[in-house]
């Protein structure tokens, strides 16, 4: 009999502890932000917020208002539309409100990569030294030269002659490869006069390495989620395994001009007690943190140059205006302009159509973990509190950037909407006053992306080159901007649907 009640005690235990889990006992607490559990037990509205995130949280917003607190996927997620709070958020220390509990869970899911505590400051000190400052000129060269070598080498004996090409394929390819040569380091020559040789192999071998990373970023999103079917999941170890191999630290090593930014990380790793596999998992997390989102945006800024003339010629004018001012000039025979950092800098129109181009079309979730509960005050005074062991997101990309109240139609493309005609910044208003966050492509806050003046040069260099360089049309001049790939949002700039031909030919 006893132990017939210690069973019966045991299964109900385990009943409830179930049923906690799935969430059926969570209740709205008094001034805490509106529920919504869904209809499915912890699954809540996974499935719906995979699908299309955009449109949950614009029917989420509809039904509850600015804050609303969602069950996903077993996680209690409280999104803030409301872009007066974003400052306090952003600012509230981590004892509060930490964003390294998520990022740690997803980097081991997608990377294999296990954070240890110094993680975060080693790659922000790295990343102040050398991606911002003087560390950026040295970089901004490297990737420099790394664009001379594949950009005109694709190029090279063409008489004014059109190729054609995959615009979003073109982009990403040229723009991946050229940043990981940068950062990862490039082939040795094997003996006296064999650069040329070493150059043909740097480009076979960051070629082969982007078919695959493209492999992988395929199924990135349903990886992240830990929504993929075993096929793709074993596709995903492959992969992962791949890059483990071809990016570990004994390989890099190997090679001649590493950046500092990936010998620093490294070495601070080492000396922290991670172990090799460790730090070759960590390469991997790197390339796609440092080159999995400038490429689909340079695809987005490019292909919106080509679809409105009169921005195409404004930054072209301002291009070559910098090139005259620098003392060079394209022209048939000549070799490949160097444009430097300063050079960079001095572009405002480029600078503003990037701008417009990721407020369109970039897209994070901001998460951090509620490690205690606290209090949240809207701009209206309305006071919520924040449960602590849930979830608080930001979603930039409905609350600010396509914000009509803040960004006059803001599905169309204004390459000038955030530049005065002297070149300085504009300032937004919603309801009168003053908004700090307009647009956040690289986050907020503690967890702002180190690497952002990096990625921007990035970009910038390869449109700076290709419109210095080459006459670029598209191949069907009506054809339609393609829409996005719903599956990505949240993990930075969209993709698209289908790919746009475009043709390019040397301008002189």
């Amino acid at each position: 009999m006893v132990l017939w009640v210690i069973l019966l005690c045991t299964l109900v235990s385990s009943l409830l502890g179930g049923l906690y889990v799935l969430g059926v006992f969570r209740r709205r607490r008094p001034n805490e932000p509106p529920l919504d559990k869904g209809t499915i037990p912890w699954l809540g509205y996974l499935l719906e917020f995979r699908k299309d995130s955009s449109e949950f949280l614009k029917r989420m917003q509809r039904k509850h208002g600015d804050i609303f607190t969602v069950l996903i996927g077993g996680y209690y997620f409280t999104f803030v539309m409301d872009p007066f709070c974003f400052g306090t958020i952003v600012k509230e220390s981590r004892s509060k409100l930490d964003f390294r509990t998520n990022a740690a869970q997803l980097v081991l899911r997608v990377f294999g990569y296990k954070p240890i505590e110094a993680t975060h400051s080693i790659v922000h000190a790295s990343s102040t030294k050398h991606l911002m400052g003087d560390g950026l000129t040295v970089l901004t060269q490297a990737t420099m030269e790394s664009f001379q070598k594949l950009l005109f080498n694709l190029s090279s004996g063409e008489k004014r002659v059109w190729q054609e090409e995959n615009l979003f394929h073109y982009c990403y390819n040229i723009v991946f490869r050229a940043g990981y040569l940068a950062l990862y380091g490039t082939e040795p020559p094997r003996g006296a006069g064999n650069k040329e040789e070493a150059e043909e192999q740097d480009r076979l071998h960051s070629n082969q390495l982007f078919q695959e990373f493209r492999k992988y970023d395929r199924l990135f999103p349903r990886l992240a989620f830990a929504l993929l079917p075993p096929k793709d999941k074993r596709e995903a170890e492959r992969l992962k395994k791949h890059f483990w191999n071809m990016l570990s630290v004994k390989k890099v090593w190997q090679k001649d001009n590493i950046s500092g930014w990936i010998s620093d990380q490294d070495q601070l790793l080492a000396e922290n007690g991670v172990p090799e596999y460790m730090r070759d998992r960590f390469m991997f997390m790197l390339l796609w943190a440092a080159q999995g989102n400038t490429g689909p945006t340079a695809f987005w800024l490019l292909l919106y140059l080509l679809k409105h003339p009169e921005a195409l010629r404004a930054v072209r004018d301002e291009v070559d205006k910098v090139l005259r001012k620098s003392g060079q000039e394209v022209k048939a025979g000549s070799p490949p302009v160097t444009v430097t950092r300063d050079m960079l800098n001095q572009t405002p129109l480029l600078d503003g159509a990037l701008e417009e181009t990721l407020r369109l079309v970039a897209a994070p979730v901001l998460v951090r973990a509620v490690l205690e509960d606290t209090c949240l005050r809207t701009s209206s005074g309305t006071e919520f509190t924040l449960r602590k062991g849930d979830r608080l997101a930001l979603f930039p990309h409905i609350s600010v950037q396509m914000n009509p109240e803040i960004h006059e139609e803001p599905h169309k493309f204004k390459y000038d909407r955030f530049v005065n005609p002297d070149g300085t910044r504009k300032d937004f208003y919603r309801n009168g006053k003053k908004l700090k966050f307009v647009n956040m492509p690289w986050g907020a806050g503690v967890s702002t992306c180190p690497g952002r003046f990096f990625a921007t040069a990035e970009m910038k260099l390869f449109v700076f080159l290709m419109l210095s360089h080459f006459d670029l049309e598209l191949v069907n001049e009506e054809e339609e901007i393609p829409g996005i790939d719903v599956s990505r949002w949240g993990f930075g700039t969209m993709q698209p649907v289908r790919d746009v031909r475009f043709r390019y030919r040397p301008r002189f």
